[in-house]
């Protein structure tokens, strides 16, 4: 399949910016959010959000990073069990607002894992969802707090969200 662009840079920022207002909307006291982003490209997305909660609100919210990869049975079949590797968070996440942020929500796997990490060591007063582009065909029963968008694709179809901090051009794709 040939790949499509569905969103620019400007349609990012436009999610972006939704996701940042729906965040402060929430009415969770702002002093106790941390944004925790998704290796790689929910990192510079919770980079994003947070800049742009300084802007609206002059306030510095706090960004941790979780890495998150998947078992490789072999190198030509990949499993879908994601694997959290050094969860090494600068912050006690106990009794915060915690806001797993990443690009593509799919199956719910690589939430589920964040979550499990997250709850493994502390116990966060909530924990809440942002996604830039949630695709459909979950597997467990995980639903985004916050969407940038919502894409209705099949499981033969691939989302890309590329950013400049890593792919040097901000844009999502359908492959």
């Amino acid at each position: 399949m040939k790949e499509k662009v569905l969103f620019d840079e400007e349609a990012i920022l436009r999610m972006i910016t939704r996701i940042s207002h729906e965040i402060l909307e929430k009415g969770d006291d702002i002093e106790e959010i941390v944004l925790v982003g998704i290796k790689t490209r929910g990192i510079y997305l919770a980079k994003r959000i947070k800049e742009k909660i300084r802007n609206i609100e002059g306030i510095n919210i706090a960004v941790e990073v979780l890495d998150i990869t998947f078992y490789r049975d072999d190198l030509s079949i990949e499993n879908n069990d994601p694997l959290v590797n050094n969860v090494n968070f600068k912050l006690n996440l106990t009794n915060k607002v915690v806001v797993i942020i990443d690009d593509v929500l799919y199956t719910g796997r690589t939430v589920r894992a964040a979550i499990g990490a997250i709850i493994e060591q502390y116990r966060p007063k909530a924990i809440r969802l942002a996604i830039l582009i949630d695709r459909g065909h979950r597997e467990l029963p995980i639903r985004a707090d916050y969407v940038g968008k919502n894409i209705p694709t099949s499981r033969k179809e691939n989302v890309k969200v590329q950013l400049t901090e890593v792919d040097n051009v901000d844009r999502v794709i359908l492959m």
